[in-house]
């Protein structure tokens, strides 16, 4: 048999992202990790944490928010940005979400929190 006519496990080509917005945690990690603001042995060490924490999905379908909730902390404990402000910013993005037309570009400057 070729390696052509292997049949791949099923879901092996199932998207790896669910949600776009895990991919984009997902980048997100990488690039704070390539601008060096933590180790690989960090993230791991804080993505580990919070997936044993006590109420974790089993199956893992909850990955991407102990993904993000790990980056969150990293952000705060390295100074970048501490809860207020990421939930700041995300309700932000919320608004501007809400406020924007369907299929144009969500824009942070369509928060209508904005003030201005």
């Amino acid at each position: 048999m070729s390696r052509h006519e292997v049949k791949l496990p099923d879901g092996f080509d199932d998207p790896v992202f669910a949600e776009p917005w895990q991919a984009q945690a997902f980048a997100m990690t990488v690039a704070l990790h390539d601008e060096g603001l933590f180790s690989w042995s960090e993230w791991a060490e804080a993505l580990s944490a919070e997936v044993k924490k006590p109420g974790a999905a089993s199956d893992g379908r909850d990955y991407y928010e102990h993904w993000l909730a790990a980056l969150e902390k990293l952000l705060s404990t390295k100074g970048v940005a501490g809860k207020v402000e990421v939930d700041a910013l995300a309700a932000a993005w919320e608004r501007a979400a809400h406020a924007t037309p369907h299929g144009k570009p969500i824009l942070l400057e369509n928060d209508p929190g904005l003030g201005r």
